[in-house]
């Protein structure tokens, strides 16, 4: 239960407050806690740092209640992460078809679809804009002569025509007080490093502090698999410097093993063919030759695996389970491919084993993912607690909107 801060309130509200308790034979506190938790299941939920006009409360670090919305959503390995350490989604957008089903299936909402027809003002206020974006690169020419004529240039001449500028926009519009993005490792040196120039010069052009750093899954799940996580917090809610924030370690203690996450079992069809066992031994023969590391990865049971990728479906090359010496090798099934990428077993497989391989190797670890957002909870925990009044204050928008 979330440990009530509630300070230089007027004395009218004090008085309402005992009336009020007194009425219905409660405490102050209870009364007050039951007041939050009706607003906390209304549907048009506020965010942690609207502008102060109303008083609430402040929830404890662990286990603080805040809103986010999950653009470029995917299956939702952002949204899981972000639940798990007391977030409430009230926005989810991403426009794969198949996606949205599995989204569907197991959080009982389908996302919007393509994020570039989505008005931003139709996107409810949030406290944590959270997005696994997708890569793109960015042309960066006429910058330099419109410097020359002393005309104005930023993201929208560098991004336009990108997804990102579509995310640039809604981040500049809504200003969220923290954003969550998640994207490959290779985004650092992709197009020689112009697009995450342009991505972090962005985004700090916006009035935001960036963390960043490439995080391997494998301290969480047995699979290699790093991805820049990039975290960033509003100036205007938490100063020039911004809060103490830290990315996560991997959990204490041995870790996981690839055979933990195998069945006891498994159809024959995973197993591969002669054809394709045979193709793949001599194409990474031929590479070997050549001197370079192209070939089928075979997964040490006690080890991690490589990289599960959104092509596995195609021949499961990168992933290959030992079978013993008279069984060709087999690929992982869809339900252990969801097992490596750390999503529970209830979540149900709802499309085609090949939409599930792309699904999976396109996801974001859930588990990865909630260690970030604790220490991005950590954070704002922190920096709710050296407010002026120790207390937390929101209002909506519709009350700003009628300043």
């Amino acid at each position: 239960m979330p440990q009530l801060l509630i300070r230089d309130i007027p004395d009218e509200l004090h008085e309402w407050i005992g009336e009020q308790s007194h009425g219905l034979r409660t405490s102050k506190k209870e009364f007050v806690l039951s007041i939050l938790a009706g607003a906390w299941k209304n549907e048009d939920d506020l965010p942690l740092f609207a502008d102060i006009e109303t008083p609430s409360a402040q929830p404890s670090a662990s286990g603080m209640p805040f809103t986010f919305i999950d653009l470029f959503a995917g299956i939702g390995g952002l949204r899981l992460g972000l639940e798990r350490v007391g977030g409430r989604c009230t926005y989810s957008s991403e426009w794969d078809k198949y996606a949205q089903k599995t989204y569907k299936a197991w959080f009982g909402e389908v996302p919007d679809g393509d994020i570039r027809q989505v008005k931003p003002a139709d996107i409810p206020d949030h406290d944590i804009l959270a997005a696994g974006f997708p890569c793109q690169p960015f042309s960066i020419a006429g910058v330099s002569k419109k410097k020359s004529l002393g005309r104005a240039h930023g993201f929208k001449d560098v991004t336009q025509g990108t997804l990102f500028f579509h995310l640039a926009t809604i981040i500049e519009i809504k200003r969220p007080p923290v954003i969550l993005l998640e994207n490959v490792k290779n985004l650092r040196s992709h197009d020689k490093g112009q697009t995450w120039h342009v991505i972090k010069s962005t985004l700090e052009d916006l009035g935001y502090t960036i963390h960043d750093r490439v995080i391997d899954a494998a301290g969480w799940v047995p699979q290699h698999r790093e991805r820049v996580f990039i975290v960033g917090f509003d100036k205007k809610v938490f100063g020039d410097i911004g809060p103490p924030f830290e990315f996560p370690s991997p959990p204490p203690g041995p870790a996981p093993q690839f055979r933990d996450i195998l069945d006891d079992d498994t159809p024959d069809r995973y197993t591969l063919t002669d054809h394709l066992w045979n193709y793949l031994q001599e194409y990474a023969a031929k590479h070997k030759a050549k001197g370079n590391g192209f070939g089928f990865g075979m997964t040490n049971l006690d080890g991690v695996s490589r990289t599960l990728s959104a092509r596995y479906y195609k021949d499961g090359s990168e992933v290959l389970i030992p079978q013993g010496k008279e069984q060709n090798p087999r690929r992982l099934s869809p339900a252990e491919a969801r097992r490596l990428m750390g999503f529970p077993d209830e979540l149900p497989i709802v499309v085609s084993d090949t939409q599930a391989y792309k699904q999976f190797g396109n996801a974001v670890v859930p588990l990865v993912a909630e260690a970030v957002a604790q220490q991005i909870v950590a954070a704002i925990g922190e920096h709710l607690t050296k407010r002026p009044n120790g207390c937390l204050l929101k209002t909506s928008s519709r009350q700003r909107a009628a300043r």
